[in-house]
């Protein structure tokens, strides 16, 4: 294993961080119509799956912070 898969630098930050999200151009499983076995996932497609799935979980919650501050009740006036 190469060190640089396991860590990704994000370009627009310049800071160490996990890539999760999902890339077409690393997609390379194309079906053909005679392709008639039912496909297996190996391990590095369930990894990324799972990277994937991690990314919208944190994804969501950022959101739903974000919607929270958003729409809080305002904090109280102080009393004078």
């Amino acid at each position: 294993m190469i060190l640089r898969e396991l860590f990704y630098i994000d370009p627009d930050t310049r800071h160490v961080a996990n890539d999760l999200r999902y890339e077409p151009k690393r997609d390379d499983t194309v079906m053909h119509r005679d392709d008639t076995r039912k496909t297996r996932l190996t391990l590095k497609q369930l990894n990324e799956l799972r990277k994937s799935s991690e990314a919208h979980i944190l994804e969501q919650e950022n959101e739903l912070e974000f919607i929270h501050t958003m729409y809080a009740a305002p904090a109280p006036a102080p009393a004078q």
